[in-house]
């Protein structure tokens, strides 16, 4: 387990292949984007996609998994405060591979909870030609080191 006084600033990391499965892409949009470029190649008509796209939102939930799975899992994570940006630059679509850059942009301890770290990242998700297809700057609680 690593605390917030591990994490530097600058660190930079790669990680997962996610491969967008177009069953799961249409479960996702049926039940919580059910706009018609998210629901069939048809419903792209007269929209700048190809065809049918995948929801930014499962997007972000395809970029939160790989966080967990390869950053969050490895520290005291407490938690999230919030999203400060995010873009969608390109879509993403059924057969696409995503993989995950993360980079520590700042860290401070929190003045208002001792024992906790801020640290902002930047979540970047590349798909498989090396596009970037979601950009997001977040915030999130890392506990400090108990021994310290």
């Amino acid at each position: 387990m690593q605390y917030f006084e591990s994490i530097v600033v600058g660190q930079t990391m790669r990680a997962g292949a996610y491969e967008v499965n177009c069953a799961d892409a249409l479960d996702f949009a049926s039940k919580y984007d059910p706009q018609p470029f998210h629901l069939s190649d048809e419903g792209t008509v007269g929209t700048p996609f190809e065809r049918l796209s995948i929801s930014g939102w499962q997007t972000c939930a395809i970029a939160m998994r790989l966080y967990v799975d390869h950053v969050l899992s490895l520290v005291d994570s407490k938690g999230g405060l919030g999203v400060d940006k995010l873009r969608w630059p390109r879509p993403v679509y059924p057969g696409d591979v995503l993989t995950l850059e993360y980079v520590a942009l700042t860290k401070r301890e929190s003045r208002s909870r001792p024992g906790l770290g801020l640290v902002e990242v930047s979540l970047r998700l590349f798909n498989q030609d090396d596009q970037l297809v979601m950009d997001m700057t977040t915030t999130g609680m890392i506990g400090c080191d108990p021994k310290r």
